[in-house]
């Protein structure tokens, strides 16, 4: 990939958690002025969610995005202004190049990315700019240099990220249409393979791992039009670290989780859904935590709908496994029980706002269900779909069957 002329990596101020640091002449918050502001990002919309659901362009090199009286300006490199007029969802397209020119020059040497930043805004008479919480330090630095305010926004830099329009939804249903063909893939592998010495699985005439399998599952959502994002296979005690990706040999008769997350190669839209299952016969500690977490989720769905303070849901949940003879708690210096949250918001990244026990739950949210139980010694289990909430409940958007034995 040619990436002559991107722009240097530039420190953030601000972080998803919303404790942010800002430089002098940053303020933080939207307070109402008297004329509105302009909108500005300036990122790569490969994995800055604020600019693709700004201009749907990816471009794996930052930009400029800039919406002043309605109107949505794009500052492109020479080698992306072409693609951007057929592509991008903009009023206007600028060459990058020819502001630098300006800038420069006589100059022999190029101006820094920011300077030319500042002169492009200087240029169309701004004087004030909100930007995303997670805006460049250096960025935000040389346009108040330039007397030119810096406001950052709280929560969402767009708020009709929240509530998901109907061809979101869409677009997020074949997300999970593309997750989903990767499980079925885990599943005909598992199937397919059998134990071997001391009950370690055994697939196309070799050891079968967590890391072939993570590669079938990764090369089908590939050849399905996904983009693979760390996938889990973890099986025994890996799996009672939830974000533990998975490695070495898996065994039969042994609980493994499988988390896939994906993101569509064309929209940008995450799916994501995890299922747990054993090859061989499972215990009854096996198949009870099982059960227990399968029944946990299914009070959580019922629960669901708009106005409904998701912590209720979360305590409802932890007190259920409770008993069941499956609590929450500290054994041998390490958690176990159900001990992460419940779910959380689904969208052009991977966890975005809100987390489910956080919120009261508002209408057309899309949001994950997953409780789970980890316990070291039996394994552990997580069950996830993905869910629109509606006024009177929710509609499950994942479709992948409940299975515990293959």
């Amino acid at each position: 990939m040619c990436r002559a002329g991107a722009p240097p990596a530039i420190p953030r101020f601000g972080n998803r958690c919303g404790c942010p640091t800002t430089p002098s002449g940053v303020t933080r918050g939207m307070s109402k002025p008297k004329t509105k502001p302009a909108r500005l990002i300036v990122a790569t919309s490969d994995t800055d969610a604020d600019m693709l659901y700004a201009t749907k362009f990816w471009a794996p090199d930052p930009f400029i995005f800039l919406e002043r009286n309605g109107k949505r300006t794009l500052v492109l490199s020479d080698l992306e202004i072409d693609r951007g007029r057929k592509q991008a969802d903009a009023d206007e397209f600028v060459m990058f190049s020819e502001i630098e020119r300006e800038v420069q020059g006589k100059s022999k040497k190029a101006p820094l990315y920011e300077k030319v930043l500042a002169h492009f805004l200087k240029k169309r008479g701004v004087r004030s700019v909100v930007v995303p919480a997670n805006f460049g330090v250096g960025y935000a630095e040389e346009l108040v240099a330039n007397k030119i305010r810096v406001r950052a926004t709280n929560g969402f830099f767009w708020p009709e990220r929240e509530a998901k329009s109907q061809k979101e939804v869409e677009m997020m249903g074949q997300a999970l249409r593309i997750t989903e063909k990767g499980l079925k893939r885990a599943i005909e592998i598992l199937k397919a393979s059998k134990p071997g010495a001391r009950k370690r699985l055994r697939w196309n005439g070799k050891a079968l791992t967590s890391e072939i399998l993570r590669a079938e599952i990764d090369s089908t959502i590939l050849r399905a039009g996904g983009i693979p994002t760390g996938t889990i296979v973890a099986g025994g005690d890996q799996a009672c670290d939830p974000h533990e990706r998975g490695y070495g040999p898996l065994f039969a008769d042994s609980l493994i989780i499988l988390d896939v997350f994906p993101r569509d190669a064309k929209t940008g839209y995450f799916g994501d859904m995890t299922r747990t299952v054993l090859r061989g016969r499972a215990s009854e500690g096996q198949r009870k935590v099982w059960e227990t977490v399968k029944s946990g989720q299914a009070l959580a769905l019922k629960r669901i709908k708009a106005g409904v303070d998701g912590m209720t849901i979360h305590k409802a949940i932890q007190e259920f496994f409770a008993k069941r003879g499956f609590p929450t708690e500290v054994r041998r210096g390490r958690r176990v029980g159900f001990f992460h949250g419940t779910g959380h918001g689904l969208g052009l990244e991977i966890h975005e706002h809100p987390r489910l026990q956080k919120v009261v739950l508002k209408e057309r949210q899309v949001v994950t269900v997953e409780p789970g139980l980890y316990y070291p010694g039996l394994g552990g289990v997580r069950l996830e779909d993905v869910v629109l909430v509606t006024k009177t409940g929710c509609k499950i958007l994942s479709r992948f069957p409940k299975q515990l034995e293959i």
